[in-house]
């Protein structure tokens, strides 16, 4: 039997455990250090007649800082190499479990890297940008003299380290490379978030103000080493400036740099004996149009499907199509095979025609990757677009040492175009909006909020007012730009700032007088803030027109308007009266004790409307009110509600009932010029 003095202990322990089993003691989401957590109690109770409320002194906790960090992959792979292949780049994420903002410490002079195999590291940097490629940005890691220190993670902030390597050409078929970052040897099979040891190869946390101390991780992945193929293309072509309607002549060399030849593939959806072979698949430049006439090599394919189409599952024909305009990629075929040990096919040469109609997109792609990689007023062609089967099947294929190549994807030429300067200004993220007439009447629709309260139509407004717009200016042209931004119109008593920078500055423009230069990158975007103040005594429901011109540096003929149009309000209620007197006594218009009063109430949304894109201002959850009590109303003690009050805009109207003094006629939304009308009655008494 259990003793009534042990149950109290017995019940707290079946809570405590029952709390212990329902907290996690991983994978929650942590609350950042430093927070303050309130806790005050609170109560009511009653004496049996009366109910009474209180509340306890309030206690605080703050929130301990905690370190943590975590290296991935764990054991990852990456895809096989082969002997003599540079740039194979081994990509680590590095990141800030802690509850709090901290910083990653990496070992001088690369200490924190580690490889084994026959390779070796020749680049290592924290990817500062994101990008997934080394740049100017990025911090090195390798050659530093001292610790590199990250920039400060937010709690589950990262940083990416990018390790390349490159393989020695005596490596061999199922030689191992293994790259690590980090040395934590406890805490397996993760080896994340470890005590740190100070020890030889570490990657730990830095801030000594964590109530657990410095935390290290490692991070390793691996890749096996074939013996194959190894494709190598190289590509020139003239740097420019090359003029509108003018050639570009492309010349392509492939070598097999491998240890095996390069065999043929047979592609499914060409003709039979053409569809054998080493081949090259070259799209056509984006912007121009295959030169004609103009002689391939025996055996050159040609085919209209889509460039996001695999060019092995592309339908490809022995004949140019017509017109050439269709054509979007050729396929070269360079042999049945080619040799190992540095042996190159024939070169091959196709020259392409700049059009005039769509020159201004400065962008070709010849190869895999086919995102709009920008580079100003440079012309892209990336050819890299290679499919061959060595042997076994599982070719590799190297890009060579071509200036820009980086990323993995193919050969990068550039060719200069001439620059040709356009603009687009417009609201927030709509650049290219159009108005009721064009695109340079396209708009931004506000309303002021103070001083316009009980002013009735024909007043002014008793406040000044400051209001700001954001607008979208895009770069058009093809290539890099900055824009003069000026106000060509604005009216009387109004001020206009322009702030390039998020509303860190301003600078105060006038019709003719001034302007702000914004620099925006080919292809890109950028907002800018607008900072109107309206003057006090402006007439009330009326718009004010400020007019914000962008103007091409480069061209500067070409200019584009956007209006930020302020309202002073933009509902407008206009009320009628009318009197309809069937008594028999006094006339039928006569307000006489048993005629009806009608009341009728206009409402209307005064904005501009017409176009697309363009930023309008639509009213909701309008409330309109008929009050008889509220001065200078009278009719509440000298009438009585004539059941039956209409909305023809569908609002709902509440206080319809016999006796009634008080209407509210509710709409729920009313966009530009759109109208409404509100009309009751009322029995003189």
């Amino acid at each position: 039997m259990i003793r009534r003095n042990h149950i109290v202990p017995i019940i707290r322990l079946i809570v405590v455990l029952m709390i212990a089993i329902s907290v996690p003691l991983s994978g929650f989401a942590q609350t950042p250090g430093g927070t303050v957590i309130q806790n005050a109690a609170s109560a009511t109770y009653s004496d049996g007649t009366n109910t009474f409320s209180t509340v306890s002194n309030t206690v605080t906790v703050t929130v301990a800082n905690v370190a943590g960090l975590v290296i991935t992959p764990d054991a990852g792979t990456q895809p096989s190499v082969v002997a003599g292949q540079t740039n194979v780049n081994f990509t680590f994420r590095v990141t800030n479990t802690g509850n709090f903002a901290d910083r990653v410490r990496f070992l001088a002079s690369g200490a924190s890297l580690q490889l084994t195999g026959p390779a070796v590291i020749t680049a290592a940097v924290i990817d500062v940008d994101g990008s997934g490629t080394i740049n100017a940005g990025d911090t090195n890691i390798l050659t530093n003299g001292a610790d590199v220190l990250s920039a400060l993670l937010a709690q589950n902030g990262f940083v990416d380290v990018i390790a390349v390597t490159s393989i020695n050409p005596g490596a061999v078929s199922g030689n191992t490379i293994v790259v690590t970052l980090g040395d934590a040897t406890t805490g397996g099979p993760s080896f994340d978030n470890q005590p740190a040891n100070s020890s030889a190869n570490e990657v730990r946390t830095v801030s000594g103000a964590s109530v657990n101390g410095l935390r290290e991780a490692r991070g390793s992945q691996s890749a096996s080493v074939d013996n194959d193929a190894q494709l190598q293309l190289s590509l020139t072509a003239p740097t420019g400036p090359v003029a509108l309607g003018s050639n570009i002549s492309y010349v392509w060399q492939l070598c097999n740099t491998g240890n095996r030849p390069a065999d043929a593939i047979t592609l499914v959806n060409a003709p039979v004996g053409s569809n054998t072979g080493v081949f090259i698949f070259a799209p056509i430049p984006v912007g121009t149009v295959l030169m004609s006439p103009q002689v391939f090599p025996a055996g050159t394919l040609y085919t209209t499907s889509p460039l996001s189409t695999s060019p092995l599952a592309a339908t490809w024909t022995t004949t140019a199509p017509v017109p050439l305009s269709s054509l979007t990629r050729i396929g070269f075929n360079v042999g049945a095979s080619i040799a190992s040990g540095g042996t190159c096919a024939a070169n091959v040469n196709m020259i392409v025609t700049i059009t005039t109609t769509n020159a201004t997109i400065p962008i070709f792609e010849i190869g895999d990757s086919f995102a709009n990689n920008s580079i100003g007023t440079l012309l892209t062609d990336q050819s890299g677009d290679l499919s061959q089967n060595a042997g076994d099947g599982n070719a590799n294929f190297n890009e060579g040492n071509q200036p820009g190549n980086t990323d993995g994807d193919g050969i990068i030429q550039q060719t200069t175009l001439l620059v040709i300067g356009s603009v687009l200004i417009g609201p927030v993220g709509q650049p290219g909006a159009v108005g009721p007439t064009n695109n340079n009447d396209d708009y931004t629709n506000r309303s002021v909020t103070a001083g316009i309260a009980g002013v009735p139509p024909g007043g002014t407004t008793t406040a000044a007012n400051t209001l700001i717009f954001t607008n979208t200016v895009q770069n058009t042209g093809n290539a890099n730009d900055t824009y003069a931004l000026t106000v060509p119109t604005l009216p009387v008593g109004f001020t206009v700032e322009v702030s390039i920078d998020n509303g860190a500055s301003y600078t105060t423009l006038q019709p003719g007088n001034g302007s702000v230069n914004l620099s925006v990158a080919f292809g890109g975007s950028a907002n800018i803030l607008v900072r109107v103040t309206a003057p006090i005594g402006l007439s009330v429901l009326t718009p004010y027109a400020v007019v914000v011109r962008a103007t091409s540096n480069t061209t500067p003929a070409s200019a584009n308007d956007t209006i930020d149009r302020i309202y002073t309000g933009f509902i407008r209620l206009d009320k009628t009266v009318s009197v309809t007197n069937s008594t028999g006594v006094g006339g039928p218009t006569d307000a006489v004790p048993g005629a009806q009063i009608t009341y009728t109430i206009t409402y209307t949304n005064i904005s501009s409307t017409g176009g697309t894109g363009n930023v309008a201002l639509t009213a909701t959850n309008i409330v309109i009110t008929e009050n008889g009590n509220s001065a200078p109303n009278n009719w509440a003690t000298t009438t009585t509600h004539v059941v039956g009050a209409t909305d023809t805009g569908g609002g709902v109207i509440t206080g319809d009932s016999a006796g009634s003094t008080l209407l509210t006629d509710t709409i729920g939304s009313l966009g530009p010029a759109q109208a409404g009308v509100f009309t009751f009655r009322r029995l003189i008494n």
